[in-house]
């Protein structure tokens, strides 16, 4: 069955690999990454001790992000080699593991002589992929080449669930190559097993994303009197939706006050000249400014946000009401603070699908849902304390996963 897909897919790449090069071009996407995915790279002499790690875009890559601190904290003596499939996890991963990875680059192409190419220079002693990356031939080569390889933070989505039902038979030959399938979900363990995956392979670790710790701090903002809401990681175009939003709710709710904290601080001007359009009175973080006095406080200040969630009684997270993709909202929820997003949630979808299934976050397709979720946590004492507790008990449901698989990597090595 693999003799087949392999004759297959190499004649279906080669085929289409310069049609779709061309497609890409002409719209004015560059093909970043295709060398290296090709197996035109140099890699660094890694040694024979070497730890892999696959996360294929942005969510991936954060959510492996302290794993691989653990790894290399754990295992000192090994290299760790960090892949991605796409640009913005590969500017990512590059980002967070210039001072941990030994080396970062693109995952190859799934035909033979990328692969081949690709294991031959890194040489790893043991491959972890997160989620549901499943290529056959590099599987089939990680088993002939007796290289233990695991699935973590494993989940299948309904809609891929019911297209891998369909061909059981290939994933279940599959699946013989993989030492271990951990999964984020009792759900996703069956999905898996229904595809094919062994039952004594197949274990829950839970997700690596909930492996947030808080970071206690005190913050002396004059906001024991009020109720803060913090608009985190705003980006242009939020701005504005936020401060109508909150000059609406503040006719309602006269204690609220507002957290303003951009994404980027080259836009803080930008944003002091919306603010003083809705005149309301406001302050500076870095002037340190507070609440007594002011309306609205821009935190114009780095490394402050996640430590200050702390202080609000709910967050609404940026990045979503354009194309970005959200930003990270368990950095509040690790607090038991509820969330609220826009629409564009693509780099944290899971965990927004689990904590949409409680009170602990929500996800809102305009502005008009954003005034109407805010007005109902402040007006609304029980809906907001059960929102408060649903994130407390997702928290809790969902650690443990980074230890798992530390301990399974202790058993391997």
């Amino acid at each position: 069955m693999f003799f087949i897909y392999k004759i297959l897919s190499t004649v279906l790449f080669l085929i289409s690999l310069p049609l779709y090069a061309a497609v890409r071009i002409c719209h004015g996407k560059d093909l970043s990454g295709w060398s290296e995915k090709l197996g035109n790279f140099n890699a660094p002499a890694l040694g024979e001790k070497v730890i892999m790690y696959h996360g294929v875009s942005v969510g991936e890559v954060i959510a492996l992000e302290n794993l691989i601190k653990k790894t290399k904290e754990t295992f000192p003596d090994y290299k760790i080699v960090v892949t991605t499939g796409t640009k913005t996890g590969q500017e990512i991963a590059k980002k967070k593991f210039d001072k941990i990875a030994d080396f970062v680059t693109y995952f190859p192409f799934d035909i033979t002589i990328c692969v081949k190419t690709f294991l031959d220079k890194i040489n790893p002693n043991i491959v972890l992929i997160a989620e549901t990356e499943l290529w056959p031939t590099f599987a089939d080569y990680c088993k002939k080449r007796k290289i233990p390889l695991f699935v973590i933070n494993g989940r299948i989505s309904d809609s891929t669930f019911k297209l891998y039902r369909v061909m059981t038979p290939f994933f279940k030959e599959l699946f013989k190559n993989y030492t271990g399938i951990f999964t984020q979900s009792e759900l996703d363990r069956e999905k898996f097993i229904k595809i094919g995956a062994p039952e004594n392979k197949t274990e829950v670790m839970k997700n690596l994303k909930f492996d947030v710790k808080r970071i206690e701090a005190d913050f002396d903002l004059k906001q024991d009197s009020f109720r803060v809401i913090i608009a985190g990681s705003t980006h242009k175009g939020e701005d504005e939706i936020i401060l109508d939003t909150f000059k609406k709710l503040k006719k309602e709710f006269h204690d609220i006050k507002l957290l303003l904290a951009p994404r980027h601080l080259t836009r803080v001007n930008n944003i002091k000249e919306l603010v003083e359009k809705t005149g309301l009175t406001y302050g500076f973080r870095s002037k340190d400014d507070k609440f007594d006095l002011n309306d609205i406080i821009i935190l114009d200040t780095l490394g402050e946000l996640s430590r200050i969630y702390q202080i609000c009684e709910f967050a609404f997270i940026g990045g979503s009401f354009n194309k970005t993709g959200g930003h990270n909202p368990l950095e509040a929820v690790v607090y038991n603070k509820p969330v609220i997003s826009g629409p564009s949630i693509h780099n944290f979808r899971d965990i927004y699908w689990i904590l949409a299934r409680s009170k602990a976050g929500k996800v809102v397709k305009n502005q008009q849902e954003l005034f109407l979720q805010m007005q109902k946590l402040l007006s609304d004492n029980d809906f907001y304390t059960e929102s408060c507790n649903d994130c407390k008990n997702v928290f809790e449901s969902q650690q443990g996963a980074l230890e798992f698989v530390i301990e399974k990597l202790k058993k391997v090595i």
